[in-house]
């Protein structure tokens, strides 16, 4: 008498169509398919939540807008300088700022229609530089650096690396404009600050 195949659910002579090793296989892909969904989830929100995060990096800052700092007429004919403060709207990537002083700048006539411009801060240890009218020049207290009225190192010993630092200066009618950067102190070359 033949031998009759007897299964699980007690039907003789159907086989499971199931092999035994056909199991740990699917066991395994749902498994995986599971984690990649998962990991899906959870990658994706993240992912989007570090660039939105980062996102204010990547934008450009004012660093090269022009500001409107006083008016041609105001400035003395005889070259004199002028200290004026900068005030703009500042710019971080998270939050922004408007009518912020950002920084000082001393103006000067140089002809009758260019206006030169230096930066207020000693290139040698980034100290503020005063201007002494009785003796035309500008002086640095933190370390006795002396420029003279256009900017240039007027002492041999003097400790700065370089001239005073000149921005871009442009005259719209009578208002006097400029490009306002700080630079990096204590060495040679004049290099933005970034």
């Amino acid at each position: 008498m033949p031998f009759a195949t007897v299964v699980a659910d007690g039907h003789p002579g159907m086989a499971d169509p199931v092999s035994p090793s056909a199991s740990p296989r699917r066991s395994f892909l749902k498994e995986a398919a599971a984690g990649a969904v998962g990991a899906c989830c959870i990658l994706i929100p993240a992912g989007a939540a570090v660039v939105a995060w980062l996102d204010p990096l990547a934008r450009s800052a004012d660093g090269d807008a022009l500001v409107p700092v006083g008016k041609l007429s105001n400035l003395p004919a005889d070259g004199s300088p002028r200290r004026v403060t900068i005030v703009t709207s500042r710019n971080d990537g998270w939050t922004r700022d408007n009518a912020v002083p950002v920084g000082a700048v001393y103006l000067r006539r140089t002809a009758d229609r260019t206006v030169e411009a230096l930066h207020s801060i000693c290139p040698h240890a980034g100290c503020f530089v005063d201007y002494v009218p009785a003796r035309r020049m500008f002086f640095c207290p933190c370390h006795e650096s002396t420029f003279a009225e256009d900017g240039s190192i007027n002492d041999p010993q003097s400790p700065s690396p370089r001239p005073m630092d000149t921005l871009d200066v442009e005259l719209r009618g009578d208002e006097v404009w400029l490009r306002f950067r700080n630079y990096r102190s204590g060495i040679q070359q004049k290099l933005p600050i970034a």
